[in-house]
């Protein structure tokens, strides 16, 4: 199992503007995607649905690694 950790950009700010997020969740999306996609800057993005969001999707952004954790929040636009 890999050891996931938090960019420092994630518990300042992203924890400081959504601090109902839990980072067990964030754990959950990137090992279970509904959908996997990278981006241009050589991050990569996950999308999965969180129980605890009413079944929203979390929409992640990991570093290259894609065991560092750098932003999340909840994809009101996402659609399987």
């Amino acid at each position: 199992m890999p050891e996931y950790r938090f960019t420092e950009y994630f518990e300042r700010e992203v924890l400081r503007k959504r601090p109902y997020l839990r980072r067990e969740w964030c754990v959950a999306v990137v090992e279970n995607p509904t959908r996997t996609e990278r981006q241009e800057d050589n991050r990569w993005r996950f999308w999965a649905p969180v129980p605890e969001l009413d079944g929203r999707h979390l929409r992640e952004i990991t570093l290259d690694d894609r065991t560092t954790i750098h932003n999340a929040f909840p994809d009101r636009g996402f659609t399987p």
